[in-house]
């Protein structure tokens, strides 16, 4: 078996893109999308359809100026997801406005609003995640959505103690991302490369999959925004990889054994101290982490630009 085949094994492969024609490439269980990767694959001529679809839907609501924008914006999101969901076999991740990050009451509306529209179509909400910034407010939001049963995908998620606060208020999963935290690193002590071992971001997913299975949170881990394939192999086990169509194509041509780098059984022997948060101590480890806070917060605006960049899209078709 090829690497891919083999990681399938220990760890569940979760395809990052909107593309659906990559998806039916390297058949994922599940599928994430975001922002700036729906407004990638509308640009492409064979999704025109599911904007069509979109804007005639949101002219029959007869809104109209940023109402009806907004809801054309949340249907398109819901067309991409209910095409995704006719191949893979799971869940696929639905992200909320980057613009919201910092606003709990709109959050949980836009959520409640958006799994309305996929039960509208007839999908039950249990393989849908709502992607949710890991800020503060976003991780209050999660809490209340999960007591309704709307299942939640914590994003731009930089340290352990973002995901603590997710597991304790039992977000589904959380998304850390591994290949911006590389970055983030390599330009802060102008390094070229790690080893595979000492990846900045490979370490902060270890820890913190080991602290959750040492604690017996539920909440999984899935580890997101890789830069190539050694991270991903030096995750083997995590619960579950999102993977962008590039590097599974990668994995899909490695032959030679894979060994299992994170387990329940191994993480549980791993020493670890009790984290306590509240808002105040939350914000303040966040505030000392100069990287967590950093990339947090450019992962809002580079969504939120993305996001604005696709309103304009569709303002120019109804046009």
């Amino acid at each position: 078996m090829n690497k891919l085949e083999q990681l399938k094994k220990v760890t569940t492969i979760v395809s990052d893109t909107g593309e659906i024609e990559e998806i039916k490439t390297y058949l994922p269980t599940d599928a994430t999308t975001n922002p700036s990767l729906i407004l990638a694959a509308s640009n492409k001529p064979e999704y025109q359809f599911l904007i069509e679809e979109a804007i005639q839907s949101g002219l029959k609501t007869k809104q109209t100026g940023s109402t009806l924008i907004a809801f054309i914006i949340d249907k398109l999101f819901v067309n991409f997801g209910l095409e995704i969901l006719k191949i893979i076999p799971g869940r696929v991740s639905t992200e909320i406005d980057a613009h919201l990050s910092f606003d709990t009451e709109k959050s949980i509306k836009k959520a409640r609003y958006l799994i309305a529209l996929y039960e509208e179509a007839g999908i039950q909400r249990n393989r849908i995640l709502i992607k949710l910034a890991s800020t503060w407010e976003g991780i209050k939001a999660a809490k209340q959505l999960e007591k309704e049963g709307i299942h939640c995908n914590m994003t731009l998620l930089f340290s352990l103690e973002q995901a603590v606060a997710c597991a304790e208020a039992k977000a589904t999963l959380i998304s850390p991302f591994v290949g911006r935290i590389l970055d983030w690193y390599k330009k802060q002590e102008k390094k070229d490369s790690y080893s595979p071992t000492e990846d900045p971001g490979v370490v902060s997913v270890t820890t913190i999959y080991n602290y959750y299975k040492k604690m017996g949170y539920k909440t999984q881990v899935m580890g997101a925004s890789f830069r190539n394939t050694d991270e991903i192999l030096e995750l083997a086990g995590c619960d579950l990889l999102t993977i962008t169509p590039k590097l599974l194509a990668e994995l899909q041509n490695l032959e030679g054994p894979l060994k299992r780098k994170l387990d329940p059984k191994t993480a549980k022997k791993t020493i670890s101290d009790l984290i306590i948060l509240d808002e105040q101590s939350f914000r303040w480890h966040l505030n000392e982490n100069a990287m967590a806070t950093e990339k947090l917060s450019e992962g809002i605006r580079v969504f939120a630009k993305d996001s604005l960049k696709l309103r304009k899209l569709i303002e120019q078709k109804i046009k």
